[in-house]
């Protein structure tokens, strides 16, 4: 399983609009969103993919990190065992 974290994401933001908005940049489909609560209006998720090699996320993810979207400057950083279980 690869897991993708989406960062700084607008309150509120539906598993809908994540699901097309990464559909709109050529990602697969997504297994599992998991929405992290964050401080100052902002939030993350993290994006489950079940069968997606890493390296072909890693290189999906490029196109939208750091990119505007719903007023937001999103980060996306693919997470490793060492990190969130």
């Amino acid at each position: 399983m690869t897991r993708l974290l989406l960062g700084n994401l607008e309150s509120g933001t539906t598993d809908d609009e994540i699901r097309g908005l990464l559909a709109r940049y050529g990602f697969p489909p997504i297994d599992n969103i998991e929405h992290l609560g964050g401080d100052g209006g902002t939030e993350a998720a993290v994006l489950k993919f079940q069968g997606v090699n890493p390296d072909v996320l890693y290189r999906l993810r490029t196109r939208i990190h750091e990119m505007h979207w719903k007023h937001r400057k999103i980060t996306a950083q693919i997470l490793t065992n060492n990190y969130y279980g």
